[in-house]
């Protein structure tokens, strides 16, 4: 007997948008409609559990495509439908037969049933790529089969059918081919394997499709000029079934670990180490994380969007889930795989929800504790992943006002001035020497320019060490930090630099007074330094130019490269103990213009070898060939 019925959703228009407007690729229909065949086989496999007239069975759900009918078909030895059950499931859009399983199971108190997805909306992704879709279907709850037919407009037939074995077979007649899509392509042996590799490949049942083998030949006929090579069919299984993050750890090899990183991320090098996180209760997950050796040639353009690759059950569902890493983490490769997360009807977006963001703050913090086990066992590991992620750490740090600088701080290595290498800010504080109760830093490019700061002499001789800041991002960062172990961060190119006893700065602050007038005439020729002081920091040079405040001249650089109008506050400071400075003052008293042209020039001086150049060249040049005339 045949029946038609209408949708009891209703409209055309409402169907329409189910089938166009809810999935992104069309490519998905095989994804949903096998992962509905997987729970099929679920739903089967806890009935025989409970009910010894419902046999179990060797499951497996088999693709196959026939090229001239132009049909796909998806069968599955499941659970079945009862002719109810195809009107409920089938004849409702939004209604979900797996939904309504699991809380009948909840109901009596059972044990829990992993069901992948919700049929009903499931089914009618089938529409995007064909226009006509069968259900053969025969269920363990009765001996009667029955086709369901429909062309996904307004209404659908029931007929009995003529099914032997309990399952469900699911036909697609496939549309005709457009400029604009190619639907014949989905018959293609190679891109049914592609998309259940892809989608499907850890559905934990077999997923077999027919693949083309070669005849056994002989030596003898391949020999053979006019020899052609004969073929046959094989039903072969496609999926892997077992994925390897839900493998125990011990388990699995490091050469399973590489291979499978290098076929998923398409990197041609190992990685420099993976993470296992395996999580179990009110939320539970599996997540397997890869820190790659190297940069991908995509890594700092517009085309690379950071993300996890995101699962639920085995099943595939996003390549970028965005929301499972802090940006700073960007360069982290890996995946999620997670059946308690939100997503919305078509299963390819998640929804707002805590479930989120606990994955991704345990993710997070998985990462740094591996990062903290390579700085304290594995340091040369460490340093090679430093050299190209390090920066990371440090964006880390910095961004939204040093929040995670807790969790961040000793995960930093700056290259050490007096050890030339890398060291943690920890161990920095285990050699500072008695007495010196802060951390100095230096803005170069390297060791050899540091040195040459005139700044340093000082340092030198108190025998304290310096962090060569050479990133544009280390100041903003130490700035943030602002101490380490109470140990404030301290720069020797500002101003408030203080290396000297009571007694001398006492000397000093006297001698300021009485050189007042001297240094008021030199202020007068630098109008654009904020003020001229007697230096407490110079040794053997006769100046230097400090920046004060907050803005530094490093931070005045980076600032300005990113078109912002910023200039730190200039300190000239002079070498009381140098020749330059008395005889610079008797030449302020003998001839005021000479003074003024000389100022500028030591002036300029100090400012080069902070790596600034001039506001204006010319006049450095005039007045550098002035004296040189002399």
């Amino acid at each position: 007997m045949k029946t038609t019925k209408k949708f009891k959703t209703e409209t055309k228009r409402l169907l329409d948008m189910m089938i166009n407007s809810i999935y992104t690729h069309k490519e998905i229909f095989l994804r949903e409609l096998i992962s509905n065949a997987s729970d099929a086989i679920d739903k089967r496999h806890y009935l025989s559990l409970t009910d010894t007239n419902i046999a179990s069975s060797d499951y497996q759900i088999v693709v196959e495509a026939d090229e001239e009918k132009k049909t796909i078909t998806i069968s599955d030895n499941g659970v079945g439908m009862t002719v109810e059950e195809l009107e409920n499931n089938l004849g409702t859009i939004a209604k979900s037969g797996s939904k309504e399983f699991l809380e009948a199971v909840e109901k009596e108190n059972t044990p829990e049933v992993d069901i992948i997805g919700q049929f009903g909306v499931g089914f009618y992704s089938a529409f995007m790529v064909a226009n006509k879709v069968t259900v053969l279907t025969k269920s363990v709850k009765d001996n009667t089969s029955h086709l369901f037919t429909s062309e996904g407009i307004e209404s659908y037939t029931i007929e009995d059918g003529d099914k032997e074995d309990y399952g469900t077979i699911i036909t697609l007649y496939l549309k005709d081919d457009t400029e604009d899509e190619k639907f014949t392509d989905y018959l293609e042996e190679y891109k049914i394997k592609e998309l259940i590799k892809k989608y499907s490949d850890y559905v934990r049942y077999p997923i077999k499709t027919w693949v083309t083998k070669l005849d056994p030949s002989t030596e003898e006929e391949r020999k053979d000029p006019n020899f052609k090579p004969k073929t046959h069919k094989e039903l072969e299984t496609i999926n892997s079934m077992l994925p390897i993050w839900k493998k125990n750890k011990s388990e699995v090899t490091d050469d399973e670990l590489n291979n499978f990183y290098k076929a998923k991320f398409m990197d041609w090098q190992d990685p420099i180490t993976s993470i296992h996180v395996n999580v179990e209760g009110m939320l539970t997950y599996n997540a397997l994380l890869f820190i790659p050796k190297k940069p991908f040639y995509d890594m700092y353009t517009d085309k690379n969007d950071k993300g996890l690759q995101l699962y639920t059950k085995g099943v595939f569902i996003l390549d970028k889930c965005k929301d499972l890493i802090p940006d700073y983490l960007r360069f982290v490769k890996g995946l999620v795989d997670s059946a308690d997360l939100p997503l919305n009807i078509s299963r390819e977006t998640l929804q707002e929800d805590r479930a989120i963001k606990k994955i991704a703050a345990n993710v997070e913090k998985k990462i740094l504790a591996e990062l903290s086990r390579m700085v304290k066992n594995d340091r040369e590991k460490y340093e090679e992943f430093y050299k190209d992620w390090g920066r990371h750490l440090k964006f880390g740090l910095y961004e939204n006002y040093g929040e995670r600088k807790d969790s961040l701080k000793d995960l930093i290595l700056l290259r050490s001035f007096n050890e030339d290498k890398l060291v943690t800010f920890s161990e920095y504080v285990e050699k500072m020497p008695e007495g010196q109760k802060e951390i100095y830093y230096a803005i170069g490019a390297d060791k050899e320019s540091v040195s040459k700061l005139p700044q340093m002499d000082l340092v030198k001789s108190k025998g304290y060490d310096v962090f060569i800041l050479s990133e544009d991002i280390d100041e903003f960062m130490i700035t943030v930090l602002k101490s380490y172990n109470e140990k404030p961060f301290k720069s020797i190119n500002k101003d408030e630099l203080d290396l000297i006893d009571e007694e001398e700065k006492k000397k000093l602050d006297e001698l300021k007074e009485e050189k007042k007038e001297f240094l008021g005439s030199v202020k007068e020729s630098l109008p654009s330094v904020k003020e001229v002081i007697i230096s407490k920091k110079l040794v053997d040079a006769p100046c230097c130019v400090s920046a004060s405040g907050e803005l530094s001249f490093e931070m005045e650089r980076v600032l300005k490269a990113q078109n912002q109008e910023v200039k730190a506050d200039r300190v000239f400071e002079l070498n009381p103990n140098h020749p330059m400075f008395t005889k610079l003052e008797a030449l302020y008293k003998a001839d005021k213009e000479a003074a003024d042209r000389m100022t500028k020039l030591l002036y300029t001086e100090a400012l080069l070898q902070e790596g600034i150049l001039p506001d204006d060249p010319k006049a450095f040049a005039e007045d550098l060939n002035a004296l040189l005339m002399k």
